[in-house]
């Protein structure tokens, strides 16, 4: 594994100042719904799973809302069901943060951890929002796979691991070797994805079974 450096922080507190145009969307929202969460959103699972699965940035309507990544939204519904089926989770998702479904040795997080404006973080704040990232994988000592949803994630995931982009391009089905981690590459679950056809349901659950095959090697 390359060498990852413990960040200051583990998480961002609740009213995290340090991407200001964050801080203003996210002061914006608790006026607008008082009632959602409007937080930084914590990472979702054990610390000692072996997979983490790393997305962009909460949703608006799904973990900005309810406070639980991937949670009350369509990329959520994709993604749970993969996990049931694969043996990453167990429980009913009901899309909610108290439905009682819990991550099996698998632990959910995002390159960013404030909604941002369009779904559009800017470069400044993924690379402010990086120290989180590292913090999370530091903590992981059983950590043997990571799944990277999207270019952003996988770009992030790289820099977090110590790795160049050109040493690991981005591909949906892609494997990448850093040290004993390997990081899987599949294209957002988001619904423009899956609309479009871009990613198919069977496309993303290749990539589980890929985790779950490797994983039972390992």
């Amino acid at each position: 594994m390359a060498s990852v450096a413990a960040s200051p922080h583990i998480k961002p507190d609740r009213n995290c100042p340090l991407c200001p145009r964050l801080a203003e969307f996210r002061k914006a929202a608790r006026k607008r719904e008082p009632d959602w969460f409007n937080s930084p959103v914590d990472s979702f699972g054990d610390a000692n799973a072996q997979l983490l699965i790393v997305g962009l940035a909460p949703g608006m309507q799904g973990a900005n809302r309810t406070g639980r990544p991937f949670t009350g939204d369509y990329a959520g519904d994709l993604l749970y069901a993969t996990l049931l089926e694969y043996g990453f989770a167990r429980g009913v998702y009901q899309a909610r943060p108290d439905d009682g479904l819990e991550l099996v040795d698998c632990r959910i997080s995002n390159a960013v951890r404030c909604v941002p404006p369009q779904n559009k973080p800017l470069p400044a704040e993924i690379n402010t929002c990086r120290q989180f990232l590292i913090a999370t994988i530091a903590t992981m000592p059983r950590l043997r796979a990571i799944v990277a949803l999207g270019r952003i994630a996988h770009e992030s995931t790289l820099k977090a691991l110590g790795l160049r982009n050109g040493a690991a391009p981005f591909g949906h089905g892609a494997v990448h070797e850093a040290g004993a981690i390997r990081l899987y590459d599949s294209y957002h679950c988001s619904r423009y994805n899956t609309n479009t056809r871009v990613l198919t349901p069977e496309m993303f659950r290749n990539v589980f079974a890929a985790v779950r095959a490797d994983l039972a090697k390992s």
